[in-house]
């Protein structure tokens, strides 16, 4: 028999060369090629390689296109078409090297980051614009501390700002908020709790309503508030307005979130001998509640914009009202159509400055629920983490007290007994 002693260094050694020789060895075996994991995340050279010359290829066939070979023209058409030839070229340099998988892989994935950033620009470039159109009037304090009582289209931007639609905006969305979130949040446990025949009828009629056009609200509440009722426009009609148009909302994004919530803590918390509401109010709505919190922001985001609905309940008005039960009241998107309706370039700063307001007051309402919403279930803040370690301190600390050693279960009759007195231990005899 011949031994082979191996030595391991950073080259590979070869099967054939590893292999003991025997007696019944014939023709020498093929040496196989080591596997390699292949590649699938990411920046590699070549393709990179590959994404430039694919762009630069499509760039080249579309002018060749519309300059030479077809009578195209448009900007629009132009980009399109580059945009359809650097896909089909980047195919063929990507399938020069990986298979059909690999080929889709890197296709749709640049398709969906060219959909992304074209999402991600379109909102720069409104956040952007509205706000440098704005520039004019948002540095000025006036602006977000007076009212247009005593200012006119001709006055300069130290006069007059939008105090009185902020305070409107804030007031009729709290009234809505009141409103929506306790009832919103009850029907969607109610059609997430108790399913039957009356639940499919209601979440029916929650879609159906989830499309009703604004002005149909607003003419719903004047009809039946101000008509009919004999009230006069004010800020609560408003915010009855945009309740029903924010209602759909949390109610169906609710019940989706509610449907997320795995069945088996609602059987454990049962299990336990919980009630149903006890398991909902302890088990359901804690652990959905970043997912509600979101919920109620989708119905804010809906609510806070609307227009003709506060212009059909709550009219219009140049002065501060802080009353929402008399007298007529605006909100920061009425305010800012009736200022870019001026040809004044004074009046038109003041309607970007407002509405780069309405944006940044969207985020603050945006950051304070999700602050109120918390985590996600299963994950803590620092201050839920300290306050649940101090309760299990305490509950070893119990814990030990009851299992102190030379100490028995009846020598404590306040732990032994819920009457907090000890039982009776009956008396027995020899033959016992």
């Amino acid at each position: 028999m011949t031994i082979v002693e191996t030595v391991v260094e950073d080259t590979p050694v070869p099967i054939a060369e590893a292999a003991p020789a025997g007696p019944s060895s014939g023709a020498s075996e093929p040496v196989l090629p080591a596997d390699r994991p292949r590649r699938i995340g990411g920046v590699s050279r070549s393709g990179v390689l590959s994404l430039c010359g694919a762009a630069a290829s499509g760039l080249c066939v579309t002018v060749l296109l519309f300059g030479q070979l077809a009578p195209f023209s448009g900007g629009l058409g132009f980009t399109v078409a580059a945009y359809l030839a650097f896909l089909a070229i980047y195919a063929v340099l990507i399938g020069l090297e990986e298979d059909g998988q690999a080929v889709r892989d890197r296709v749709m994935t640049v398709v969906l980051w060219t959909a992304a950033t074209l999402l991600f620009s379109g909102l720069f470039m409104v956040v952007g614009f509205t706000a440098w159109r704005g520039r004019e009037a948002l540095p000025h304090g006036n602006f977000f501390t007076q009212d247009m009582q005593s200012s006119g289209p001709l006055d300069p931007l130290t006069h007059g700002g939008i105090a009185h639609a902020m305070l409107g905006t804030l007031t009729m969305i709290a009234i809505a908020l009141a409103i929506t979130v306790p009832l919103g949040l009850a029907c969607a446990v109610y059609l997430n709790q108790i399913p039957g025949r009356f639940s499919r009828f209601v979440r029916t009629i929650v879609e159906a309503m989830t499309a009703l056009p604004s002005i149909v609200a607003g003419l719903m509440v004047y009809a039946t508030w101000i008509l009919g009722l004999g009230m006069q426009k004010s800020g609560l009609a408003a915010g009855f307005a945009i309740s029903v148009m924010m209602l759909p909302i949390v109610i169906r994004a609710s019940d989706v979130v509610l449907r997320l919530v795995p069945g088996t803590l609602t059987e454990a918390a049962e299990a336990l001998g919980a009630p149903r509401w006890r398991t909902v109010w302890h088990v359901v709505l804690p652990t959905a509640r970043s997912g509600l919190a979101t919920a109620v922001i989708l119905g804010t985001a809906r609510g806070i914009g609307e227009t003709s609905p506060v212009l059909l309940t709550a009219g219009f008005t140049a002065a501060l009202n802080a009353d929402p039960t008399s007298g007529p009241m605006v909100s920061l998107p009425l305010a800012v159509f009736n200022f870019v309706k001026s040809p004044e370039p004074a009046m038109i700063a003041r309607g970007f400055g407002a509405a780069a307001v309405l944006m940044a007051l969207v985020l603050v309402l945006f950051v304070i629920a999700r602050v109120i919403g918390g985590r996600g279930p299963g994950h803590q803040t620092k201050r839920q983490a300290r306050r649940t370690a101090r309760a299990s301190r305490r509950d070893m600390e119990r814990f030990d007290e009851l299992h102190v050693p030379g100490l028995s279960l009846f020598e404590r009759p306040e732990l032994s007994h819920p009457t907090g007195t000890a039982p009776s231990v009956p008396a027995t005899g020899e033959n016992d």
